[in-house]
């Protein structure tokens, strides 16, 4: 099973991909099968292209090296049992320390185990957590700490930051960190995670350090970027964002259940690091530094395959595919890859 998860001009601390303009479909298929060449002339681009089809990004996911993936660390994950199923959760603690320490003590202390997820609004996120955290009766917090500082961005320094080669509304720059999508300020020297599609973020109140990460949600609906650098992300969905888009919306305005009967209960939240080695999955995801994920971003950005008449020749940040497989599924046809 594999779901899908570069420049010039770059700060020192960054690491960018061959900008995409520049991509040949000869160079696709080489940075994806691992060829060391040289980019070719124009004219053996032109006739390459003209005698090779471009490889689909299914056919650049079959043909990676085992290099270009990396397992998750147990430590980092979260598994959130529902009734249908699993979902599977990133933590990211190089941009969000304080909140990822907390939330693993109320991980390990069962503070979500028996809650619910009890909001789903239309086109915007599912939360969870205690409904009634705001009141006389709520859940304790345990031993995690009952207040923390704000983490909606850091300083870029010590960041390896691989840059998309497109212009974005929200930031100067876009790329990924560890597989995050983030924004970048070169001038500011400040980096942040972006809202993206399975983004998970710390529910905050008016004050900006009112979030200890005890209220989560997750972006089920489109890229609320405007939220970016105004909220603190702790990580995102790497698997099972499915069992969440689905749940039935909750009423107008924001989608918060009246009747605690329309709630999804949470079986339990834990870190992969606290199940038994034979109750944890088996994820990989595909490095966003690696040759690999540049050839699949590129080959979304400008799709060369027979529906395609025109090429789009620019991607989003939050479009660009994040390739997750099973440990091992590196044969063709035991991957699969989104649109």
């Amino acid at each position: 099973m594999l779901r899908p998860e570069s420049g010039i001009n770059q700060p020192s601390w960054s690491h960018p991909v061959p900008n995409p303009r520049l991509l040949s479909t000869a160079l696709l298929l080489a940075l994806a099968f691992g060829a060391s060449a040289q980019e070719p002339d124009a004219a053996q681009t032109a006739d390459a292209a003209d005698r090779t089809p471009a490889p689909s990004v299914q056919d650049i996911l079959d043909a990676s090296p085992a290099s270009a993936w990396r397992t998750l660390d147990p430590a980092s994950t979260l598994y959130m049992e529902l009734e249908g199923g699993r979902v599977v959760f990133e933590l990211a603690p190089q941009f969000a320390p304080q909140h990822v320490g907390n939330i693993r003590t109320l991980a390990k202390e069962g503070f979500w185990d028996g809650l619910d997820i009890y909001r789903s609004q239309d086109n915007f996120v599912v939360q969870f957590g205690d409904p009634n955290a705001d009141e006389a009766g709520a859940k304790s917090i345990g031993s995690a700490k009952a207040h923390l500082p704000a983490e909606f961005e850091r300083s870029s320094d010590g960041l390896a930051f691989t840059a998309l080669p497109d212009s974005d509304g929200w930031a100067p720059e876009v790329g990924f960190v560890d597989g995050f999508p983030a924004g970048h300020d070169s001038k500011a020297g400040m980096a942040w995670m972006a809202h993206c599609y399975g983004a998970l973020g710390a529910g905050r109140g008016m004050a900006a350090d009112s979030s200890t990460g005890a209220e989560l949600y997750v972006v089920t609906g489109q890229s609320p970027r405007q939220l970016d650098r105004n909220i603190t992300l702790v990580g995102r969905v790497v698997d099972g964002i499915e069992l969440l888009s689905v749940i039935p919306r909750g009423p107008e305005p924001m989608g918060f259940y009246e009747d605690p009967a329309r709630r999804t209960a949470i079986k339990s939240i834990r870190l992969a690091s606290e199940v038994p080695a034979a109750e944890r999955g088996a994820l990989e995801v595909l490095r966003t530094d690696s040759p690999t994920f540049a050839a699949v971003t590129e080959a979304r950005r400008n799709r060369r395959d027979d529906w395609y008449k025109v090429s789009a020749g620019h991607i989003d940040l939050c479009n660009v595919p994040l390739p997750v497989r099973e440990a091992g599924a590196d044969d063709a046809g035991d991957t699969a890859a989104n649109g």
